[in-house]
């Protein structure tokens, strides 16, 4: 199996530690408002992560993190928690929003049928911890205190511009924030920040006698560590992550640990929407639940997602959602059909092959396209790909053989008024019947 490794800039194959702990961290939402299409298209490239290494015979154990307390709206040390901005749109509490947006994320995690990790951590639930890491950094000499908050010295770890590959007297100090001239270096960022005074933060913990909270890169290195154990084999997450969130999170790792903090590190590319940045000033945000107003399912999103490669730039339109809508229907149509008619030997292992590397999902539906599949073909690719593709048995008419048997034989008959009264009781169900020359065979019509 191969891998872009953002570590590296190149792809490389990837063994893991064990493969029967396959350790693998995912960077999450922070959980202020509802998921977009753009947020949950990484999710369904890391479901196909997932889903190819099982299928490559390893397993996994996968965390997630929920961001419900300091990312700030610079995504840097300055700004308003996004948490209470959601909280003060919304007039509730902050733990009213972080609750009810979970909800709402897990279920659109869920219509997309995709793989439940093995933990999914908030970040709320993990501040003890913080807060020896921050005082194990600060043992190892890499923080000072300013007045609003610890910081890292990134200058004490000589590799901080490497991963991203950073030049740090262009960076804006903090992460494209305004300059603070308390920070010792522009790069600087805080693990750890105070209440101060007048500002309504509801979430604080008490740290050195004064209330405070989280810096917002602390909680990956923090529930990493936890629940997997460094190193990790893989951390995912999106492009925008590189610069500022997944170094900072390396620079405190391995500067507390002592240990790399992950073998391989991947990254989605952003999604634009009419050939524009997703952004609530164009009016451009779709959610789940909007797509499902229009006609379309999240499986047909899905399948829209896995058309285009991870590191690639997308475009979302209607006109291509209505496509990938069509062709899922197609294969599972197809699937149908090899169900009930036998066709050519397997071709999972080539279809496995194309995915293992590095995750191109279009060459692999390039492949099944234009290719006669066997019934365990589909089989394989539902496993693969999590598209509900294989019918659902239990769920046809009882009476569906006789049915069929039945229009044959009014149609022989001519007897047309018969197999239209078949024909739309078969309707009712989702299905018609398709005429082969290996004889009539169901589908589903939608």
């Amino acid at each position: 199996m191969k891998l872009y490794n953002q570590l590296t800039k190149k792809v490389e194959n990837f063994k893991p530690q064990d493969p029967e702990n396959v350790k693998i961290y995912t960077c999450g939402p922070t959980v202020y408002s509802f998921a977009h299409i753009g947020n949950l298209t990484s999710y369904v490239y890391w479901d196909l992560l997932v889903r190819t290494l099982k299928a490559n015979g390893y397993k996994v154990n996968r965390v997630l993190n929920l961001t419900d307390v300091g990312h700030l709206t610079s995504d840097g040390d300055d700004g308003e928690d996004k948490l209470e901005k959601g909280a003060k749109r919304e007039g509730k509490t902050v733990w009213e929003i972080a609750d009810f947006y979970i909800d709402t994320f897990l279920k659109d995690f869920r219509s997309l049928n995709l793989e439940e990790p093995s933990k999914i951590c908030r970040a709320t639930d993990y501040i003890d911890q913080d807060i020896k890491l921050v005082n194990l950094l600060t043992e190892k000499g890499y923080t000072y205190e300013t007045s609003d908050g610890i910081y890292f010295d990134t200058s004490k770890f000589e590799k901080y511009a490497d991963f991203a590959g950073l030049n740090l007297e262009e960076q804006k100090a903090g992460a494209r924030v305004a300059f603070n001239s308390e920070k010792q270096n522009n790069s600087d960022f805080a693990v750890w920040k105070f209440v101060r005074e007048g500002e309504d933060h509801a979430m604080q913990w008490d740290y050195l006698g004064r209330p405070g909270y989280p810096g917002w890169h602390l909680e990956c290195s923090t529930i990493s560590a936890t629940e997997l154990g460094l190193p990790l084999d893989i951390h995912t997450g999106g492009i925008d992550h590189i610069p500022v969130h997944h170094t900072n999170e390396i620079a405190q790792s391995e500067a507390a640990f002592d240990v790399q903090m992950s073998r391989f590190w991947l990254h989605c590319n952003f999604i634009t929407i009419d050939g524009e940045k997703i952004s609530k000033s164009l009016g451009n945000i779709y959610t789940l639940s909007d797509l499902e107003e229009k006609g379309f399912t999240p499986l047909d999103f899905k399948l829209w997602v896995l058309q285009g490669h991870y590191q690639g730039t997308r475009n979302f339109n209607f006109e291509d959602l209505t496509a990938a809508k069509n062709r899922l229907l197609k294969w599972r149509n197809r699937a149908a059909k090899s169900y009930q008619i036998s066709s050519k030997d397997s071709i999972s292992v080539q279809i496995l092959e194309k995915v293992s590397n590095n995750l191109n999902s279009p060459e692999a539906f390039a492949l099944i396209d234009n290719t006669d599949l066997s019934f365990a073909d589909w089989k394989f690719i539902d496993d693969l790909f999590g598209l509900n593709l294989i019918p659902d048995l239990e769920n046809l008419p009882k009476n569906l053989d006789s049915l069929i048997e039945e229009r044959e034989r009014a149609r022989s008959e001519k007897n047309f008024a018969v197999a239209d009264r078949i024909r739309d009781e078969l309707a009712e169900s989702n299905l018609t019947i398709l005429d082969t020359e290996n004889g009539p065979i169901w589908q589903y019509l939608r």
